[in-house]
């Protein structure tokens, strides 16, 4: 029964909920606002309303437009610079998980001296204390998928070596955070799926991590029930606003997850995948690996972590043998990527060769071995490969 609980933002949840940005006090005079290179947040409409709603606060703005999915630590540092040139001293980030966990690094080497990897723990990390805490961070999500509104962690890429790696400390939770799902109708099908199957398994895996707690599992089995029953109404109607609301609410919940307890080792895995191909959505690969990787812990954990996910994704557990019991989450996982249009999914489609698995497993390891360490069973090196292995067709 033991937990620690610290989760200092100040999230606004709901439709509508945008226009708060206008009311509330702002934490600086003049915002970095980082969104991606695509134009989906000046075609909708969204860069030019939180310009306005800024200014309506008193707060003057710079744009930052080149964040890629999977963000570059060079555009950190660049991003950085172009805060400290122009007196930012506060940080928004506009956009899906790439722009918010940006914003976040960003907001850190905007006050603090060097490269943003001499903070970096784990691969060519030089793992550095952070002389100063981070500016002040305003998430606003236009997408419900990486839960970074509701936790402190960030995903950067350094691109020159192929790292992908997380990191975070208690002033890279967003000051603020705004949930609006009416911001997230116009998102397409597949990166909706994408993007749900992404917070689906930040919620798993902090059911399996080994710092699980009882108020992260209160969060966890919530998002996955949500996520069982929302994501694929989602993805086969985006206007569908309650859907989209569940959606929004159960990837809030499992930023508090990540805020709670932890991703495991089947994030370390396809942080290599993205690594070297770039090109993969994140909840692709993430989705990608699940069977197999979630497959491999069935004996080895305790059966009853399974059995509850199972039946908050609305497996009938009870009326099964009890050997079969912790093979229904598998079920129900096989079942939600099916409804979500992804069962087609290969790895082998985004250019991922089998020759190549072991290299990617000796990255995972090397880069985010942090997560195998949250792991109730230690993967082995080739543990790690034959997870690779099943999972790739």
């Amino acid at each position: 029964m033991n937990f620690s609980y610290f989760m200092p933002s100040r999230i606004f949840f709901g439709a509508g909920s945008l226009a708060r940005l206008g009311e509330v006090k702002l934490p600086g005079h003049k915002a970095l606002i980082v969104i991606s290179a695509g134009t989906a947040m000046r075609k909708q409409g969204y860069l030019d309303r939180v310009i306005a709603l800024l200014a309506k606060g008193g707060a003057a703005s710079v744009v930052f437009d080149k964040i890629q999915p999977n963000p570059i630590k060079s555009h950190v540092m660049e991003a950085a610079a172009l805060a400290r040139a122009e007196g930012c001293d506060f940080v928004v980030g506009l956009g899906g998980g790439s722009s918010m966990d940006s914003a976040k690094s960003i907001a850190l080497m905007a006050n603090n001296p060097g490269d943003y990897w001499d903070y970096i723990f784990g691969g060519s990390g030089k793992g550095r204390p952070v002389p100063n805490p981070a500016l002040p961070i305003i998430a606003i999500t236009t997408t419900a998928g990486t839960g970074t509104e509701a936790d402190p962690w960030t995903v950067i890429t350094k691109e020159d070596t192929h790292e992908k790696i997380g990191f975070g400390n208690d002033s890279t939770f967003p000051t603020i955070s705004i949930v609006d799902p009416e911001l997230m109708l116009s998102v397409p099908p597949h990166l909706t799926a994408y993007q749900g199957m992404d917070a689906f398994f930040h919620a798993a895996e902090g059911v399996i991590a080994s710092c699980a707690s009882p108020i992260s599992d209160l969060y966890a089995f919530k998002s996955i029930e949500l996520l069982a029953r929302y994501l694929p109404v989602a993805v086969r109607d985006g206007a569908d606003k309650e859907a989209r609301a569940q959606v929004a609410f159960a990837n809030t919940l499992s930023g508090f997850v990540e805020s709670t307890s932890s991703c495991t080792s089947e994030h370390s895995l396809e942080h290599a995948l993205s690594a070297l191909h770039p090109e993969l959505p994140h909840g692709a690969g993430l989705t990608m690996l699940s069977v197999a990787y979630f497959e491999f812990f069935i004996g080895k954990i305790p059966d009853a972590l399974f059995e509850k996910m199972a039946r908050a994704m609305g497996e009938d557990v009870d009326a099964l043998p009890a050997a079969e019991r912790p093979k229904a989450f598998i079920v129900a996982l096989k079942k939600l990527i099916a409804a979500s249009g992804l069962a087609e999914l290969k790895l082998s489609d985004y250019g991922i060769t089998r020759e190549e698995l072991p290299a990617l497993a000796r990255n995972a390891r090397e880069t985010m071995g942090g997560l195998f360490e949250v792991d109730r069973y230690t993967l082995s090196l080739d543990d790690t490969v034959a997870v690779f292995e099943k999972a790739w067709r």
